[in-house]
């Protein structure tokens, strides 16, 4: 059973980001995230508030470029000429939102040319990151500003979930092991049984395969990459590093350089399958390299492949908060701070700096001989171990809070649902 959606549920998170350039010429408003995310709604959403704003209906022009009747262009002259003939006979400024751009080779020449005409505010969108690499980072410097986008987060699924009047299960705890093991695909939410949301997210990954990995020539031994991508997809969270790497493919068969294996992991990261947070160490102020860990875009990628639907919840939390750090637009890494490891660092466009420990609970009967809880201990001694006086927090699924050290022991879900800034 289908749902059918007139409405559009207005992610309010990415459209504040972007409002205060609606109007702007000089800047192309580039959006990024992996397919099916939500980037094609976005800009519906923007174009909407931009004719409720008072702008007229006619200067918003869209050119779909993975829809008829735009499917089948590929060429920059004929990119341009579309855009030359939807747009020739406008007054005033040009609101010219071309999605899925990177299908069109050398499009940062036509989009380029628009943006120096003075009178086109351009938004574009885009699956993978090779829509920021090569030419439109070197001609276009200064000139674009790129917004991240990510699948729904806890706060928004259920926001969605209420939106589309859907049960929202009363038992909070119980919705969010849903939502991990649906993930946040937003079409997800059209189908009511389990294997339907797996097969359409089988779906989902099907098509990144076949239209942002498939076509890539640096993939020259398809076997190799596949079993990479299976490694790093069941092992999200752990530290993983090109020898680990290299080792694991020995034992199975297949010496491969390190060079290959990095480039292999970098076109899944391009391909906005996994998400890579370095390692910073907070003495040296440096990053660590080979150190690092992978975050999946959305968990379903991992549950829709698997049968088995118990949950590692460690590396699932981390993974949860992870996915909606990145949404508030934090810049995140791992640190570590002599023998002891902090989950997260999160920084602000400001600078500002708070330090996160993630963990199901502190609140068991986990005791040493001195009466000590082990679980409290291990998971507060890191965050006290950082001697500066930026935020601490403790996220947990514990309801019962305590207050340590300064550190602010919090609910994940509480801090999601109340779409909580931590900086």
């Amino acid at each position: 059973m289908v749902i059918v959606m007139k409405k559009i549920y207005f992610r309010e998170k990415y459209l504040k980001k972007i409002r205060g350039f609606y109007h702007d010429t000089e800047m192309i408003k580039v959006i990024t995230g992996v397919r099916r995310c939500g980037k094609s709604t976005l800009l519906e959403m923007i174009a909407d508030e931009l004719v409720k704003g008072g702008i007229k209906q006619e200067n918003i022009v869209f050119i779909h470029l993975d829809k008829r009747p735009y499917s089948t262009v590929n060429k920059p002259e004929v990119l341009d000429e579309i855009i030359e003939l939807k747009t020739k006979s406008i007054s005033g400024t040009k609101y010219l939102f071309i999605d899925e751009v990177q299908n069109v080779k050398d499009f940062e020449r036509v989009v380029n040319s628009f943006r120096e005409e003075g009178d086109y505010s351009i938004f574009i969108t885009g699956s993978n990151s090779y829509l920021l690499s090569g030419e439109l980072v070197t001609k276009l410097t200064g000139r674009y500003i790129e917004f991240p986008m990510t699948t729904l987060t806890f706060d928004e699924y259920i926001g969605m979930k209420k939106f589309l009047n859907l049960e929202v299960n009363p038992n909070i705890d119980q919705e969010l092991i849903t939502y991990i093991l649906e993930g946040g695909f937003p079409l997800t939410l059209q189908y009511h049984s389990a294997d339907d949301k797996r097969l359409y997210v089988s779906s989902v990954i099907d098509e990144i395969y076949d239209k942002d990995i498939k076509k890539n020539n640096k993939i020259r031994k398809r076997d190799v990459f596949e079993k990479i991508q299976t490694y790093i997809i069941n092992n999200f969270g752990a530290t993983t590093s090109i020898n680990v790497l290299c080792d694991y493919l020995k034992k199975n068969g297949n010496s491969v350089s390190k060079i290959t294996v990095y480039n292999y992991l970098k076109i899944l990261e391009n391909a906005k399958i996994i998400s890579k947070c370095e390692r910073f160490d907070m003495k040296s102020k440096k990053s660590l390299n080979g150190e690092e860990k992978y975050y999946l875009t959305d968990l379903s990628f991992y549950f829709a492949k698997n049968t088995d639907n118990r949950i590692n919840y460690g590396p699932v939390l981390e993974n949860v908060v992870y996915n909606y750090m990145k949404s508030l637009g934090y810049k995140i890494s791992i640190g570590k701070i002599g023998k002891y490891e902090v989950d997260f660092i999160i920084r602000n466009l400001a600078n500002n700096y708070a330090y996160i420990q993630v963990a199901r609970t502190i609140d068991n009967d986990n005791y040493d001989e001195n009466g000590k809880n082990k679980t409290e201990e291990r998971e507060y001694r890191p965050l006290e171990n950082i001697p500066d006086g930026y935020s601490k927090y403790l996220l947990t699924m514990d309801r019962l809070l305590q207050k340590r050290s300064g550190i602010k022991h919090q609910n994940i879900i509480d801090t999601m649902i109340n779409n909580e800034e931590l900086l």
